[in-house]
């Protein structure tokens, strides 16, 4: 074994004792484990959701969930955790929030986001992955309306969960359950469609903006 495979060794371990850390929470946990996670999930903690809500629609296919519990579930968890970062962030300001959180230039990828497409923004972004961690820092930044933030939050991520939850129990075999990366693999595979598409009508969106946008005289 090189040095290379020698230092990716320990990395290997920790993310696996990760993954079963996640299923034993949805096992344990049910519909507060699903919050728990997904609101981690919509903060600043690398939990994907692809490692939660497919899980947990698989069990819900085996009787011992609901489909709708699920997605609802998801849904507020996505909600609170977006909602606290959102005030984190209110609170902070950007001087601490590019010391804490993020870096300066994602910052301002975020703001020119949420300053140019606004409520649209959040909304899009709540599909989009990686993008949707990160909303809620430039939306609490601006000072974008909670209650605008929250109920597009809270729409995006229903959409989301349920997309994932759908595929849930056609994707997910009990074999996954040992592998995160086979699980995540799959969820990928089947969703990368669905997101490409998002990411189109998104882009297609900002271009009317864009093309649409008063002209200054």
């Amino acid at each position: 074994m090189n040095s290379s495979q020698h230092e990716r060794a320990p990395v290997k371990i920790y993310l696996h004792a990760f993954f079963v850390w996640i299923m034993s929470v949805l096992k344990t946990g049910g519909y507060p484990g699903i919050v728990l996670l997904m609101a981690m999930e919509s903060s600043i903690f690398p939990i994907p959701s692809e490692l939660v809500i497919p899980p947990a629609a698989y069990w819900a296919s085996q009787g011992h969930l609901s489909y709708f519990g699920v997605v609802l579930a998801g849904t507020f968890g996505c909600w609170l955790g977006s909602a606290i970062t959102y005030g984190i962030s209110l609170k902070l300001g950007r001087p601490l929030v590019t010391r804490f959180l993020v870096s300066e230039k994602k910052l301002e990828v975020g703001e020119r986001w949420v300053s140019d497409f606004g409520r649209e923004g959040v909304f899009f972004a709540r599909l989009l992955p990686v993008v949707r961690h990160l909303i809620a820092i430039p939306a609490g930044v601006a000072g974008m309306n909670f209650w605008t933030f929250s109920w597009t939050t809270v729409l995006g991520s229903a959409i989301w969960c349920s997309v994932l939850a759908w595929f849930g129990p056609q994707i997910i075999t009990p074999e996954m359950f040992d592998s995160p990366d086979a699980m995540k693999a799959a969820v990928k595979a089947k969703t990368k469609v669905i997101v490409l598409l998002i990411a189109v009508v998104a882009a297609a969106y900002g271009l009317m903006r864009y093309l649409t946008r008063p002209k200054k005289a």
